[in-house]
């Protein structure tokens, strides 16, 4: 199975949140882990507002737990775009109670261009109809 690691589950697993034992279990259950770079930047964005550090510290941090997690890189194309728009019209923040946002929306359409389960933390994608992969 390929499971899509949202920046979500990223920043709770670097950052030893309550799930982040979980989530890594989780995520390590899997053959197949893919990121974007949408979710990958959003990770690095959250560590520095969230850590209080530098951007090249949170970049390092990140990439060394990608790197390590065998966690690679999927292409974002037109497709991952007709689906975040889908995912926006359907769930996106002012029309849903699941009130995705940007970067919620291009990991829900990252997992369904992949057929991808979709890892995350919080209660937003559940309130989805994609797949996921837990906690």
């Amino acid at each position: 199975m390929t499971i899509f690691v949202d920046a979500s589950a990223l920043i709770a697993i670097i950052t030893g949140e309550p799930d982040a034992d979980t989530l890594a279990d989780r995520l390590e259950a899997d053959r197949d882990r893919i990121r974007s770079t949408l979710s990958v930047w959003e990770t690095v964005a959250g560590l520095v507002r969230s850590q209080a550090v530098t951007v090249e510290e949170a970049r390092a941090q990140v990439r060394r737990y990608l790197e390590a997690g065998a966690i690679r890189f999927v292409p974002l194309a037109e497709r991952d775009y007709d689906l975040a728009i889908e995912a926006y019209a359907r769930f996106g923040k002012g029309r849903h109670p699941a009130a995705l946002n940007m970067g919620d929306c291009h990991a829900y359409s990252g997992a369904r261009a992949h057929a991808a389960t979709l890892l995350f933390e919080g209660d937003a994608f559940s309130r989805t109809d994609i797949d996921q992969a837990g906690p």
